[in-house]
């Protein structure tokens, strides 16, 4: 039940042709040749053709809802099972693979999130030669369309560059499609460009797009071409980029390990960078005042009803039940029995340590010994945000496809049958840390393959004020623009202002502290633990889980007890190596200009 068939990307290429329109009206579509059958020349010869090349490269994004392996694993955000690749991973083995491979069972090569080397470059060169045929056909298509088309894949572009940017470092940069009959060995064997040059061809090629304006700033739903690439989903990535590119990790002026390419780091290290990833993500802030704005239903913010609501910046279109257009990712995760049914695989399981950082819901973190958090009634009075993200022991369940209403236990309850029950072994799919995760379950779709049609949400409106906070209070300190930026996050979810007075470091602390609630199981944690440089502190320690025993088992007339306890699956190790992953043997046998990364 753990594998699911990979749906090519042909074929999902296919179907979104089919099922999504974009810009092409069918009055257009029907007095042009038959789309089967078009030829290089009559692709481009017409807008509603071309466009069928422009919205092939739109599926090369990766359907992250349906991976099996969720970037989130590498965090200590989940306990996840023993047949992952982030299981191997976790007890730090991580090696150069023989090819490019994004299987996630027991693979030895870490985290893709849905990119390989040979994948990337395919989405590379369908975005340049699009761009170049653009160019060459310029005069079959209005100034209008010709604008906005260039920019979107100079976007798409841009965005599989950051995405595989933060996985590698440094990478070939190629703005035309490689072509071994009319270039040099010398033009077709490229090399990686520096940390440095990539990270600049990144913001450059982005910020151009933002300052030409030729994209709308947002599509809301229902437009016809919701799900294109917008000056909100630029502005956005750049400001992001440039707080990854700030971080300790990579803006030290030294690596991690010897890295005399500079291939993981910035040369030089330069406190400015805090200050302009703080202006940009203020740049957003405030000229989009009004166009985007947090969603007052966090909840339900991925709900399919509620696409393009006010918080989304950047997705990709997900349509239910329509085989491998829809996701899979209720099958993975939730709580594996649901009303005495198996219902999923129980893959997202929280781990005490991310349950932890739910404050209380007078806004006191539970280590305040003024909170009023008792160890042995720990899911009294938590932060609202903990009731919305995580299914504990004893928490009433119903999403809207439910019948009724479910409560799920996870406790150890020897006496009678809890299908729930904690699977400290990991030998089943009952779920290993004692919670399971609510947050981004489809409510309207019981789980099944393709039978949710939730977008993948990649950036919204709160991680730009947090991205906004974090470099702010790096730059200048907590300023009242600081404070602004966090509070209104957790005011949306009831939680008091934060303290005033606090210094930098305090700030620091709960900002980070903010962004792990906020954006949990998101896929973000991954990246927060690498670009803080804290990996080391996080992934090589074990993880945790809460354990629930009766003090009289044979009948449960005793006192439920509480007990934090350690994983038992793994012994944890991480090595420095493992910040970025490594590059395929084969690709730097193909090209000997290609220099593996540090550790490999």
């Amino acid at each position: 039940m753990k594998y699911l068939h990979n749906i090519t990307y042909l074929k999902a290429a296919c179907l979104l042709l089919i099922s999504i329109s974009f810009s092409c009206d069918s009055e257009e579509f029907l007095e042009n040749e038959n789309k089967s059958k078009l030829t290089d020349q009559t692709q481009w010869q017409t807008e509603g053709n071309a466009d069928i090349f422009v919205n092939d490269v739109y599926s090369e994004i990766p359907r992250i809802c349906t991976l099996a392996e969720q970037l989130d694993y590498y965090t200590d955000d989940y306990n996840i099972s023993h047949y992952y690749t982030a299981s191997n991973w976790r007890q730090g083995i991580c090696q150069a693979p023989g090819s490019s491979n994004a299987s996630p069972w027991g693979g030895t090569y870490g985290p893709t999130n849905g990119y390989t080397w040979e994948s990337f470059f395919v989405k590379v060169r369908k975005c340049n030669t699009g761009l170049k045929e653009l160019e060459a056909n310029k005069d079959n298509f209005t100034p209008e369309y010709y604008n906005q088309r260039t920019d979107e894949l100079r976007f798409l572009r841009a965005y599989f560059y950051s995405e595989f940017f933060m996985h590698i470092g440094g990478l070939p940069i190629l703005t035309e499609p490689l072509d071994r009959n009319t270039m040099t060995e010398e033009e077709l064997l490229t090399p990686r460009a520096t940390f440095e040059e990539t990270f600049n061809f990144i913001v450059n090629e982005l910020g151009s797009i933002v300052d030409n304006g030729h994209l709308e700033i947002k599509y809301n739903s229902g437009d016809q071409n919701a799900g294109r690439a917008t000056l909100g989903a630029a502005l956005a990535l750049k400001g992001w980029i440039e707080l990854f590119g700030a971080s300790p990790l990579f803006n030290s002026g030294s690596g991690y390990l010897p890295d005399t390419g500079n291939f993981v780091h910035f040369a030089t290290a330069d406190p400015n960078r805090w200050a302009t990833a703080a202006a940009t993500n203020k740049k957003f802030i405030d000229e989009y005042e009004g166009i985007y704005d947090l969603f007052d239903d966090l909840p339900n913010l991925w709900r399919a009803s509620n696409e393009y609501n006010s918080e989304v910046i950047w997705d990709r279109q997900i349509v239910a039940n329509i085989g491998g257009m829809g996701s899979n990712y209720e099958r993975r995760g939730g709580p594996t029995y649901v009303l005495d049914q198996y219902m999923t695989w129980g893959n997202y399981n929280p781990t005490q340590e991310v349950v932890d950082q739910f404050a209380m819901a007078n806004g006191k973190p539970i280590s305040d010994p003024t909170s009023g958090y008792d160890p042995q009634n720990p899911y009294e009075n938590r932060e609202k945000r903990f009731y919305d993200f995580i299914v504990y022991d004893g928490a009433p369940y119903k999403l809207d496809w439910m019948p009724e209403e479910d409560t799920i236990y996870t406790r150890i309850d020897e006496a009678g049958i809890n299908l729930n029950q904690i699977d400290l072994a990991g030998s089943n799919d009952v779920g290993d840390s004692g919670y399971y995760q609510k947050k981004r379950l489809n409510p309207d779709a019981a789980p099944g393959n393709d039978a949710s049609g939730q977008n993948d949400l990649f950036y919204r409106y709160a991680e730009v004020l947090l991205n906004y906070a974090e470099a702010q209070n790096e730059a200048v300190g907590p300023d009242q623009t600081v404070y602004d930026a966090i509070n209104k996050i957790r005011n949306r979810s009831d939680l008091p202002d934060l303290p005033a007075g606090l210094s930098q470091d305090e700030m620091r602390d709960a900002i980070h502290t903010e962004r792990r609630v906020e954006l949990c199981f998101e896929n973000k944690r991954y990246y927060d633990n690498k670009r803080w440089m804290q990996q080391e502190e996080t992934m090589g320690v074990a993880r945790h889980n809460m354990v629930i025993r009766n003090t009289v088992p044979s009948d449960n007339s005793g006192v439920w007890t509480y007990s934090v306890e350690p994983e038992v699956k793994f012994t944890p190790k991480f090595e420095a190596r493992q910040y970025m992953s490594p590059i395929p043997q084969n690709v730097i046998d193909q090209n000997p200009n290609i220099s593996q990364n540090p550790g490999y």
